[in-house]
């Protein structure tokens, strides 16, 4: 089944190089201007062979960022990943910040939460038999 998700953010450009780097997502602009003048970008999420078709915003947010640290506001999306100690590394090297260490739950598989800079937690699991 499909799925759409949409991230909030202030800063657009650096949300971008963020969420390119950890996921290996890439980005179309929805209005002309260039980086943190375009309000919307559709984001193209990479196959990772599980047949699943995913896709995404990232929008300006209309509200001041919450604060790090804080509360999870709305939701907390979780992204299958081939290696979850990599892609937290990766995300701890570009800026983001802990939630939730890499943890294994039995029966389901390795994962972990993260910051993302902009006032998003979102996690990243290697589901049970396929690392």
């Amino acid at each position: 089944m499909p799925a759409h998700f949409e991230i909030h953010v202030d800063q657009m450009d650096r949300a971008k190089r963020f969420y390119a780097k950890v996921l290996g997502w890439s980005f179309t602009p929805m209005s002309d201007g260039d980086g943190d003048e375009v309000e919307y970008h559709l984001i193209t999420a990479p196959d990772i062979g599980n047949g699943h078709t995913l896709t995404g915003g990232m929008l300006r947010r209309l509200d001041k960022t919450p604060a790090a640290g804080g509360p999870i506001r709305g939701c907390t999306l979780t992204f299958e990943v081939a290696d979850v100690d990599a892609t937290y590394a990766t995300a701890l090297e570009n800026g983001g910040a802990e939630a939730l260490p890499p943890t294994d739950f039995p029966g389901i598989g390795r994962a972990a939460y993260c910051e993302d800079g902009e006032g998003n937690v979102f996690g990243f699991i290697t589901s049970e038999g396929k690392s």
